[in-house]
C-alpha cells in the first residue's frame, strides 16, 4: 500500500496532495473525444483494414447526448507537488473514464462517487477519490453547438434508416458496453425516447458532468468521500457555507496531516467533522474499502474463488456498470492477499481507450464498465483460457479450467460466514461459480428482470433492512414501466406531484448521506465497517500464518552480500520448494504447488532474503512477527503436516484496537479558517461550483505546525516508518533489480495513460513480446534444471529437487504461457483456446490440400528409426495425427482441455518445438489470423521461442501418460527371436501380458498368422512376431510376461527380446530375454517375467544422450542369467568384494525407493528383479564357490541346492531330528518348506531361475529371508555343492549379509501381480 516518494520534510504530513476539478472547458467548446477516434483506429487495425483510412471526425450515428466529449482538468491545487508530480492525462482519464456526458432535465442526474488508483513503475500507488455531479450549462455557444450536433444526427439517422447494420465482433461488443455515457441510472429515462435522445435548446435545460477529486497517498476512502460529498452539498445548498470553499480546500491540502501509525485523526468538513484512523506497526496495513460490500456483491464462496485465482496470478476481469463497485472488489481482493502483493498489471477501472489492453498476454486484474443490460454472451474477450470473469452486478463468476481449490475451503467459508453473520450480514449472496467447461456458462437476463443501478442499490438497502419489501415492489414496477415513467415526467413538467411515488423516492434519498444526516449514526456505522473489515482480513491473514508458519526453514540464503545476490538473482535457487511441499499436508499440495511458482511468492521470498541487509519490508515485518507469536504459543508444532483447520484467534483483539482509536481521537487538525483572499472573487451561486482563487491555494503555509510538532524522536520515528511503509521509492540498486531480475509485469503495473498514440500502443505490444520471450526462456530453463536435478539423484549425485506434483505444475504453467502467446494479437477470436483454434484452421487447410492432391492423408514426416530394430515398423511424425488422437478422447470436453492435452502429448513425444514450427510455417494462415504486432509474427522472437522449446527435448516427460490415465491406448508388441539360430521359429502358441505402473493388459494370445519377415541393411531376412492390442493406459511399462503352451514339433523357442510401443506417445520399451522357453532346455521354463527399459530414439546424438533422462533399470543381461554352466565358463566372474558391494547397492536402492514421496517411487519390481537388483545380487552370492557345474551331464541351478536343502529339512522333521531345536527355528524351517512347496506346485512353468527369483521376492516381502539363510547353511547338502571358500560358508560374510537384509524390515514391500500370479500361500 505504499504511496509515493517523500521529496521534502512536509511529505509525510500531508493528508491530500491535490484537489482537482475536471469538466468542460467553455473556451475550447465541445471537442469530440480523441479516445473515440483512437478506438476507431484500433478497430480498423483489428479488422485488417489500413488504420490510416479509418473515417476521421465525429460519429453522427449516435445522439449527441449519448456521445462522449473531451473533458479537461479545469483546475488543480497546488500546481505541483515535488514528491508526487501531477500526471494530468492520467488523472483526467480516470476522473472521467468516458469523458464528458450531457443530460437534460428529463434525465436522472444523481451524483456519483468512484475512486481510482495510479500505479507507478516501481509499484507505488497514488489514490484518487472522485465525486461526479451535473451542473447546468450556461454557455450559449455550448448549447448552440449541442443543438447543431443534434440536427446533424437527425439528418444522419434519416439517411441511414435503409442501410443499418451492426457488427458483432469481439472488440465491437466490448466497445458497445462503453458507448453510452456513464449512466448507471439511465434505464428509466431510456424509455422516454424524446427525453433521452433529443435536445431542443429553446425547450430543454442542458447539464454537463463535472468532477471534484482528491489525490491522496493513502486510501482513506470514507474520509475523502464524506469531504467531497459535503463540498457538493455546500454548492447546491440554498444558503452559503460558513466559510468560502477555499478555506476548506486549503485546510485539507495543507493543514490536515496524515494520522501517525496507530493513531486516529479528526478534521473538519464543511458541515460536520470527519474521523479517520491508521493501523499501528504490528497491525494489518490500511485498507478502507468496505469488504462487506465486496462479500455482499459476490457471495462468500465466489469471493474466495476469485481470491484463489488472484493468488495463482490468473487473468481476472471484473465487470460492472458501477465504477465504485469495480474499485471496491479489486481493492478488497488485493487487500486480502496480505502478506503477499499483486505484482502484475492492475487497472481496477479500464478507460474506454485502453480496451486493447485486454489483449495483454500477462496476468492482470482489470475492471471493465458494462452498459445497462449488456448480454454477457455477446461480450467476447481476446483470451479466455486462463481468465476468471467476475460479473459483479449479476453476482456470478466464471472460473478457468483445472482450478485448484484453496486449502480447507469449506471450513474457511464457514468461518468467514460466521464473522459476517455476527455483524448481521447475510453471506448467501452470489450465484454459484461456473467453470468454462459447463455448457451454459453465459446467461442472458430477460429485459423485465434487468434492474437499473439505482434499483440494485435499493435492493442492497433492502438487505440491510432500510426499505420494506412492499415499497421495493412498487418502486420496481415504476422503474420498469415506460407508461408510468412518461406519466410521471408529464406530471413533473405540469407541476403536479404524485405523492406516493415522490414519498417513496424521497424515502430512499433521505437515507443518511456523507454530507448530512445523523452524525452519531454515521460514526457508529464507520466503526462497525472498520471492525468488520479488520476481522475479515484477520481470517485471511490467519490462513497464511498457518500455511507458511515454517517458510523460513526453506529459504535458501546463498549470497554473502546484497550486491552479489542482486547480480546473480536469476541463477539462484532461493526457496527449497520440493522440501517445503513434502512437509505439507496432502490436501494442500494442488494449491501450494501452483502458488509457490507465482511472482508474488517469489517477490515475498526475495524481500525476506533482502531483509538481512536492508530494513524489513513492512508487510513482511508484520507477518514474521505474527509467526513468531504463534510459535511462542506453540500453535504450529503439534499440527505440523496436519490439514486440520485452525480458526483465527485474534478477532476480538484486532477489532478492539480499532474501536479504541475511533472512540478516543488522538489528534484533531486545525479548523478551517478565513484566508487572506481578494474580496469579490469566487462569488457564490447556488448549483454552480465557483472558480477558486489560485493564488491562495497554490502555496501552503511557510511553517507547517504538524511538521514542527513532529520534531520529537517519537514523531521522527513514526514519520520514518510511515515513509518506508507507504511512501518511499526503492533505491537505484533495488530499482535495477526490480526492472531486470524479476519477470514481466513489474514494469507494466498499469498502462501508460499520458500518451495513447498508435506508436505508444505498438511499443507496449513490443514490451509484451519481449516479456513473453523472457518468460518462455525462464520457464523452459526451470523445467530443465528441475528435471536434470532429479536425474542427477538417479545417477547418484545430490538430492532430489522436483516432485511429480511440481513437474505437473510447471507443465501447466507452460500450457498457460503458450495459450497467452497464441492469444496475443489475434485478429478475430474463435473459441476459448486460441492455440486449438489455430490448430483446427491448420488441420482443415491440410486436409483440404490432401483431398485436392488425392492423397489419403496430409503430408507426414518420416520419424527417425528406432535403435532396436528393423523389426519395429517406424512410427510416423504427424501433427495432424496427434490432433486426431486428442480429438478421439471423449474424456476431454473443451477446447482449452484439448489444447493442453495436445501440448502434453507433443512434449512427451519430444515434438513440441517441431510441431509448432510446422504450424507456424504456414505463413499465409498466420497472417490471416494475427495482427502485425502479434508475437507469432515477430520472426526473430518466434525463432528464439521455438529454440527454447527445443531444449526441452533433452529430458523425458511422461506428462501425457501420467495425466490421462483412463484412455484406451493401442500397444504394438513385437517378439524377436535370436536371429542367428534356426530355432527362431516356434510351432507353439505364444502369449504375452504387459504390465505398467497403472495396471496390466491381461493375458493376450498372439495369433499364429502374425509372423512377419523384415530385411536389414544387408538384405538378410529376419522373422519376428508382431501384434497390436488395445487396452486402458498402463502408464510407464515395467514388466512383460512371455510364455507359450509348448505345442507342436518346434516347441522350444530362443527369444532375444520383446519390444512394446505405445502407438500414441511413441514410447518404445525393450524387454531383454536371451533365454530359452521350452521343456528340457535351459531351466525348463515355459514362461518368463522380463523387466523393461525405455529405448532411445536412434536419431539422438551423443550430446543429447549425455544430458538426457537416465534409462530405467534393465532386465538381467543374457550372459548373467544363463545357467551355471555358461557362468563358470565366462571371464566375468565377480570376486567376493564386488558381490558384497552389489548386494549393498541393491538394498540401498530399495531403501531410497521408500524414502521418496509415494507418487515418485517408480517400479519396485525393477529394484527387486532387474539388472543390479536384489535377486541378481543374491544369485551372484549363491553362485560364488559353486562346485562342478555338471553332475552326470545335467545342468545344476541354485534352485536345485534349495530343493535338496528343503528335502533334508522335511526328512529331518519326519525323523524327529528337529526336536532339539528351538521353537523359532522350527517355525522358520516350516515357513521355508511351505514357501518352497507353494512355488514348486504352481501351475506356472516359470523355470528354476524364475522359482529362485520368486522365493527371494516373497522372502523379502514377508521379512523371512534373513531367517532362511542360516537354515540353508546348516544343511549337510552345502558340503557337497559348495567349495570351502564359498561366501555362503563364511560365517562373518553370512552375518553381514543377514544384517544388511534385515534393514529392509522397516518397509512394506508390495510385489507386482505379474510376479506372484498363481502362488497360493
Amino acid at each position: 500500500m505504499s504511496g509515493t516518494s517523500a521529496g521534502s520534510a512536509a511529505a509525510p504530513c500531508r493528508f491530500a496532495h491535490y484537489f482537482v476539478i475536471c469538466g468542460i472547458d467553455t473556451e475550447t467548446g465541445l471537442e469530440p473525444d480523441e479516445l473515440a477516434a483512437l478506438h476507431r483506429w484500433l478497430e480498423a487495425d483489428r479488422q485488417g483494414r489500413d488504420p490510416d483510412t479509418a473515417p476521421a471526425g465525429e460519429n453522427f450515428e449516435q445522439s449527441p447526448l449519448k456521445r462522449t466529449f473531451k473533458s479537461k482538468v479545469l483546475a488543480r491545487y497546488p500546481e505541483n507537488v515535488e514528491w508526487n508530480p501531477f500526471d494530468q492525462d492520467a488523472v483526467n482519464m480516470l476522473c472521467m473514464p468516458k469523458g464528458l456526458s450531457f443530460r437534460t432535465q428529463a434525465d436522472q442526474r444523481e451524483p456519483q462517487f468512484h475512486s481510482f488508483i495510479i500505479t507507478k513503475e516501481d509499484g507505488s500507488r497514488t489514490y484518487g477519490f472522485v465525486h461526479t455531479f451535473y451542473e447546468e450549462v450556461t454557455s450559449p455557444q455550448i448549447c448552440s453547438a449541442m443543438q447543431t450536433l443534434y440536427q446533424m444526427h437527425n439528418a444522419e439517422q434519416t439517411n441511414a434508416t435503409s442501410s443499418s447494420s451492426s457488427s458483432s465482433s469481439s472488440m465491437d461488443s466490448l466497445a458497445s458496453s462503453l458507448d453510452d455515457g456513464y449512466s448507471p441510472t439511465s434505464s428509466s429515462s431510456s424509455s422516454l425516447s424524446r427525453a433521452a435522445g433529443s435536445y431542443d435548446s429553446s425547450r430543454d435545460t442542458l447539464y454537463v458532468s463535472k468532477a471534484l477529486c482528491l489525490i491522496t497517498p493513502m486510501p482513506f476512502m470514507h474520509a475523502c468521500r464524506r469531504f467531497l460529498a459535503q463540498m457538493h452539498s455546500a454548492v447546491i445548498a440554498a444558503t452559503t457555507p460558513p466559510l468560502p470553499l477555499e478555506s476548506y480546500v486549503y485546510n485539507i491540502l495543507y493543514e490536515v496531516p496524515l494520522p501517525a501509525p496507530g493513531r486516529s485523526l479528526k478534521f473538519h468538513g464543511i458541515y460536520e467533522p470527519i474521523v479517520c484512523q491508521r493501523p499501528g506497526p504490528g497491525e494489518l496495513p490500511l485498507a478502507d474499502f468496505p469488504l462487506a460490500e465486496a462479500f455482499a456483491l459476490l457471495g462468500v464462496e465466489n469471493l474466495v474463488q476469485v481470491f484463489t485465482c488472484t493468488l495463482l496470478e490468473m487473468q481476472i476481469l471484473l465487470y460492472s456498470q458501477d465504477y465504485q463497485r469495480l474499485m471496491t472488489v479489486a481493492e478488497g481482493i488485493t487487500t486480502l492477499l496480505f502478506p503477499f502483493q499483486w505484482q502484475h498489471v492492475y487497472v481496477p477501472i479500464l478507460p474506454a481507450s485502453l480496451l486493447h489492453f485486454l489483449d495483454a498476454p500477462v496476468p492482470y486484474l482489470m475492471g471493465l464498465q458494462s452498459k445497462e443490460g449488456t448480454d454477457r454472451s455477446k461480450l467476447e474477450l481476446p483470451q479466455e483460457a486462463n481468465l476468471c470473469f467476475v460479473d459483479i452486478d449479476n453476482h456470478s463468476i466464471e472460473l478457468p479450467e483445472d482450478f485448484p481449490q484453496f486449502p480447507n475451503k469449506t471450513e474457511f467459508i464457514q468461518e468467514l460466514t460466521e464473522v459476517l453473520l455476527s455483524f448481521g450480514i447475510s453471506a448467501n449472496t452470489g450465484a454459484p461459480p461456473r467453470t468454462r467447461s459447463s455448457p451454459g456458462s453465459t446467461s442472458s437476463t430477460p429485459g423485465r428482470e434487468r434492474k437499473s443501478a439505482t434499483l440494485r442499490q435499493l435492493e442492497d438497502d433492502g438487505r440491510n433492512g432500510n426499505l420494506a419489501g412492499e415499497e421495493l415492489v412498487v418502486l420496481e414496477l415504476l422503474q420498469g414501466n415506460a407508461t408510468l415513467e412518461r406519466l410521471q415526467a408529464l406530471t413533473k413538467r405540469t407541476g403536479v406531484t404524485v405523492a406516493r411515488v415522490d414519498a417513496l423516492r424521497a424515502g430512499v434519498k433521505s437515507q443518511p448521506t456523507e454530507g448530512q444526516g445523523n452524525q452519531i449514526g454515521g460514526e457508529e456505522e464507520e466503526l462497525r465497517n472498520a471492525k468488520l473489515n479488520v476481522q475479515l482480513r484477520e481470517v485471511f491473514a490467519s490462513r497464511f500464518t498457518t500455511m507458511f508458519a515454517d517458510y523460513e526453514s526453506f529459504v535458501i540464503q546463498s549470497a554473502p552480500d546484497l550486491e552479489s545476490w542482486l547480480t546473480n538473482r536469476e541463477q539462484m535457487h532461493n526457496f527449497d520448494k520440493a522440501s517445503f511441499l513434502s512437509d505439507q499436508p496432502e490436501p494442500y499440495l494442488p494449491f501450494l504447488s501452483h502458488f509457490i511458482e507465482t511472482q508474488m511468492f517469489a517477490t515475498f521470498i526475495d524481500n525476506k532474503i533482502m531483509s538481512q541487509w536492508e530494513e524489513k519490508e513492512p508487510m513482511l515485518h508484520v507477518f514474521d512477527t505474527r509467526i513468531d507469536k504463534a510459535r511462542l504459543y506453540n500453535i504450529r508444532a503439534p499440527s505440523l503436516r496436519s490439514s486440520c483447520y485452525q480458526r483465527c484467534s485474534i478477532l476480538k483483539e484486532s477489532a478492539q484496537a480499532i474501536e479504541k482509536r475511533l472512540m478516543k481521537i488522538d489528534h484533531t487538525a486545525i479548523h478551517p479558517h478565513l484566508l487572506d483572499m481578494k474580496i469579490g472573487q469566487g462569488k457564490y451561486e447556488q448549483g454552480f461550483f465557483p472558480k477558486l482563487q489560485t493564488e491562495v491555494l497554490n502555496t501552503g503555509p511557510s511553517i507547517n505546525k504538524w511538521c514542527h510538532k513532529a520534531t520529537t524522536a517519537q514523531r521522527r520515528k513514526d514519520r520514518h516508518r510511515q515513509q518506508t511503509e507507504h511512501l518511499t521509492l526503492d533505491n537505484d540498486l533495488k530499482e535495477k533489480y526490480m526492472q531486470e531480475a524479476r519477470s514481466l509485469g513489474k514494469n507494466l503495473r498499469q498502462p501508460k495513460l499520458s500518451d495513447l498514440s498508435p506508436a505508444v500502443i505498438a511499443q507496449t505490444n513490443w514490451k509484451f513480446v519481449e516479456g513473453l520471450l523472457k518468460e518462455c526462456r525462464m520457464k523452459t530453463k526451470r523445467m530443465l534444471v528441475e528435471k536434470m536435478g532429479r536425474e542427477a539423484v538417479e545417477l547418484g549425485h545430490g538430492e532430489a529437487s522436483i516432485t511429480g506434483l511440481e513437474e505437473n505444475t510447471l507443465i501447466a504453467s507452460l500450457c498457460d504461457l503458450l495459450e497467452r502467446i497464441w492469444s496475443h494479437g489475434l485478429q478475430v477470436k474463435q473459441g476459448k483456446s486460441a492455440l486449438w483454434s489455430h490448430l483446427l484452421h491448420y488441420q482443415a487447410r491440410e486436409e483440404m490440400l490432401a483431398q485436392q492432391a488425392d492423397s489419403p492423408a496430409p503430408h507426414i514426416l518420416e520419424r527417425r528409426k528406432s535403435d532396436s530394430s528393423i523389426a519395429m515398423p517406424s512410427l510416423r511424425v504427424s501433427l495432424i495425427q496427434d490432433m486426431r488422437h486428442i480429438q478421439s478422447m471423449s474424456e476431454i470436453k473443451t477446447d482449452v482441455g484439448r489444447a493442453r492435452a495436445w501440448i502434453r502429448l507433443s512434449l512427451e513425444k519430444k515434438l513440441l518445438s517441431q510441431h509448432l514450427k510446422q504450424l507456424l510455417s504456414r505463413q499465409a494462415l498466420t497472417k490471416k489470423l494475427y495482427k502485425r504486432y502479434a508475437f507469432l509474427r515477430c520472426e526473430e522472437e518466434k525463432e528464439q521461442f521455438l529454440f527454447h522449446l527445443l531444449s526441452l527435448n533433452a529430458v523425458d516427460y511422461f506428462c501425457f501418460t501420467s495425466v490421462f490415465t483412463t484412455i484406451m491406448i493401442p500397444y504394438r508388441v513385437v517378439i524377436i527371436p535370436i536371429k542367428k539360430l534356426s530355432n527362431a521359429m516356434t510351432t507353439s502358441n505364444p502369449w504375452v501380458c504387459v504390465s505398467g505402473e497403472l495396471g496390466d493388459s491381461g493375458i493376450m494370445q498372439i495369433p499364429k498368422n502374425v509372423l512377419e519377415m523384415t530385411f536389414d541393411s544387408a538384405f538378410r531376412p529376419h522373422t519376428h512376431i508382431s501384434a497390436i492390442f488395445k487396452c486402458q493406459n498402463l502408464g510407464k511399462l515395467t514388466t512383460v510376461q512371455l510364455g507359450h503352451d509348448n505345442a507342436g514339433l518346434l516347441a522350444k523357442w530362443l527369444v532375444d527380446c520383446v519390444m512394446v510401443r505405445n502407438e500414441i506417445t511413441g514410447h518404445t520399451y525393450r524387454f531383454p530375454c536371451g533365454r530359452w522357453l521350452g521343456k528340457g532346455v535351459d531351466d525348463g521354463s515355459l514362461e518368463r517375467v522380463l523387466i523393461g527399459e525405455l529405448v532411445l530414439p536412434s536419431g539422438e546424438d551423443d550430446s543429447a544422450r549425455a544430458c538426457r533422462t537416465p534409462p530405467l533399470q534393465r532386465s538381467p543381461s543374457q550372459g548373467r542369467r544363463i545357467s551355471i554352466t555358461s557362468l563358470t565358463g565366462r571371464d566375468t566372474k565377480l570376486n567376493s568384494a564386488q558381490i558384497q558391494e552389489g548386494i549393498g547397492e541393491a538394498v540401498n536402492n530399495i531403501i531410497k525407493h521408500f524414502h521418496k514421496p509415494e507418487k515418485e517411487r517408480g517400479s519396485l519390481t525393477v529394484l527387486l528383479c532387474g539388472e543390479n537388483s536384489l535377486v541378481a545380487a543374491l544369485e551372484q552370492f549363491f553362485h560364488h564357490g559353486f562346485k562342478s557345474a555338471r553332475l552326470f551331464q545335467k545342468t545344476v541351478f541354485v534352485w536345485d541346492f534349495v530343493e535338496k536343502a528343503v528335502a533334508y529339512m522335511e526328512s529331518a522333521d519326519q525323523m524327529g531330528d528337529l526336536q532339539e531345536t528351538t521353537e523359532a527355528m522350527k517355525m522358520t524351517c516350516q515357513s521355508l518348506c511351505h514357501y518352497f512347496n507353494a512355488i514348486n506346485s504352481t501351475s506356472r512353468n516359470i523355470g528354476k531361475d524364475g522359482k529362485f527369483q520368486l522365493l527371494v521376492c516373497l522372502g523379502a516381502r514377508d521379512r523371512l529371508l534373513p531367517q532362511w539363510l542360516p537354515l540353508l547353511v546348516e544343511c549337510p547338502v552345502i558340503l557337497q555343492m559348495y567349495e570351502d571358500t564359498a561366501m555362503l560358508r563364511d560365517p562373518s560374510t553370512l552375518n553381514t549379509l543377514i544384517s544388511v537384509l534385515e534393514t529392509l524390515h522397516d518397509f512394506s514391500i508390495t510385489l507386482e501381480a505379474s510376479l506372484v500370479k498363481g502362488i497360493n500361500l
